[in-house]
């Protein structure tokens, strides 16, 4: 690793910790030349996960997006902590496929899985957009499907 100060390769490493969220490592290190201490991360480095859209364009997988798509519909009901770490598994479980191409339509229905568990006011939002409901009916068709899957709450 390179010395931001000086440029020389000559360091060592004083501290290895991981990071809160678990995917890297953050290592201190100090110069050997000047003495100038840094940080550095050190991550997985994954294939690049890829999106068919319905228009047959292809687009690298953001998380972001995702995230920002369970935000809105989510919208003052589910904690940020909560729906990041929901939209990170729906990465996890879309990479665990072993494929480097998913569909949108596999997004989707993940987030929807995810939502469920969450929050059913917040799946029925994210659904209503992305299963383009036209009216009512198409609500208490959902509607439905939810309580079937959902178990029994207890009164």
């Amino acid at each position: 690793m390179r010395c931001p100060v000086c440029g020389l390769d000559d360091d060592k490493v004083v501290d290895s910790r991981p990071v809160p969220v678990g995917d890297a490592i953050r290592r201190r290190r100090e110069c050997r030349a000047c003495g100038h201490r840094f940080t550095t991360f050190e991550r997985i480095e994954r294939p690049e996960l890829l999106v068919r859209k319905r228009s047959g364009t292809v687009s690298a997988f953001s998380r972001a997006k995702v995230l920002e798509g369970m935000s809105r519909a989510a919208k003052s009901r589910v904690p940020a902590a909560e729906l990041d770490r929901a939209s990170a598994a729906v990465e996890t479980s879309l990479r665990d496929l072993g494929v480097t191409e998913v569909t949108s339509e596999q997004v989707g229905l993940e987030v929807l899985a995810q939502l469920r568990d969450l929050d059913h006011v917040a799946y029925v939002r994210f659904a209503s957009v992305y299963k383009d409901f036209q009216g009512p009916e198409d609500f208490e068709k959902e509607l439905s499907v939810l309580r079937k899957e959902a178990p029994p709450k207890s009164a």
